[in-house]
């Protein structure tokens, strides 16, 4: 068994503040140990520019140069391996490239992207970092097609990169939905892509008939401006606040489908959360997001609230339907978006690296 030294840069998983990319990290760590392989979190260190000011990228700097230090004296002595999640130019791994190259140590990136574009500007210093943590990497896992692209583009040497799609922390699906219920949406409810995914959904809803219900699940500070947006489709659109992963799970249940415009979703958990539970999702077709789902008729962007209506519409007059697209979702999810094949893809490709190390 090996022993692994985790880093997140940008959040520890063991911070307190709620976020994806705090549950993708701890997610992370289970899936890597799941197989009985130590996953040490050798530092909190936290590196995070949100704004591009370089008296906050120097301060930084001057954290990482003394963590590291540390952590090339004090990390135990049998670690294998170090392996980072998300270094990209706002959060570089100013850590892992000097303390695995100091200990002999191969080095690992899980989620890592490349841009380029910030080579100038005020990231200039940081984006440079970031580029230079990935050619460090022997290995970067990519989670979608999308982060393939620069990842290819701008591959270092005869570096490996390895698919590891976005998977929930389970190792067998929960119960499937009787798809009987009213649709369900789920989002945050703040400004800009979460927002703009409520716009489409509203216009969406105008263009559907018959008998309809949709069930909200989700809070933010853009909650009125929603609450506006469906206001003209009455008590037809049930707002039901903030829900944990186990009330949430339970609206899965009775759900009919899931609807979700997806806008510049990186790929979006709660597509792979309801096809889990086997309900067919209706979402349009943008990168990160076909990612997760399961092939079917999902509308092209160009096609707008009548391509996403037009499905909604399909599936609301045909029961048979969604319980055979839910189904298929089901067996979708369990291939490829579960803990044990993140584990054995991760360590498929990990442990030849170590091996040439040992």
């Amino acid at each position: 068994m090996a022993r692994v030294a985790f880093y997140a840069p940008m959040k520890s998983p063991q911070s307190p503040v709620p976020s994806g990319d705090r549950e993708m990290a701890r997610n992370l760590m289970h899936a890597i140990g799941a197989q009985g392989d130590r996953v040490d979190l050798v530092s909190e260190l936290r590196i995070y520019d949100k704004i591009g000011d370089s008296t906050i990228q120097d301060r930084l700097r001057t954290a990482a140069e003394a963590e590291a230090t540390r952590l090339v004296a004090e990390m135990p002595g049998d670690t294998d391996l170090w392996v980072t999640y998300h270094n990209y130019y706002k959060a570089p791994d100013l850590l892992g490239p000097k303390v695995a190259h100091a200990r002999g140590i191969p080095y690992v990136q899980l989620e890592s992207t490349r841009a380029t574009s910030r080579l100038t500007g005020p990231w200039s210093g940081f984006a440079q970092s970031a580029h230079d943590a990935c050619d460090a990497a022997q290995v970067i896992f990519y989670h979608t097609a999308n982060d393939l692209i620069t990842l290819k583009r701008e591959r270092y040497g005869n570096q490996t990169l390895s698919e590891l799609p976005p998977f929930l922390p389970i190792s067998e699906l929960p119960g499937a939905s009787s798809c009987n219920g009213p649709m369900l949406a789920v989002g945050m409810m703040r400004h800009g892509d979460k927002f703009a995914s409520y716009e489409i959904l509203a216009d969406t809803l105008e263009h559907l008939s018959g008998d309809w219900q949709l069930n909200i699940a989700g809070d933010g500070p853009a909650l009125a401006e929603v609450e506006t947006l469906v206001a003209p489709f009455d008590d037809r659109v049930q707002f039901l606040g903030q829900l944990d992963r186990t009330a949430l799970q339970k609206v899965y249940e009775t759900a009919s489908m899931l609807v979700w415009p997806g806008v510049n979703e990186a790929y979006g958990m709660i597509y792979l959360e309801a096809q889990a539970s086997g309900l067919p999702v209706v979402a349009q077709d943008r990168p990160g997001v076909r990612d997760v789902l399961m092939s079917a008729d999902h509308p092209a962007i160009e096609t707008g609230a009548k391509g996403l209506a037009k499905r909604i519409q399909t599936l609301l007059a045909d029961p048979a339907l969604r319980q055979s697209e839910g189904a298929k979702a089901r067996a979708y999810v369990a291939q490829r978006h579960l803990i044990p094949s993140a584990t054995e893809r991760f360590w498929a490709t990990v442990r030849p690296l170590l091996e040439k190390h040992s």
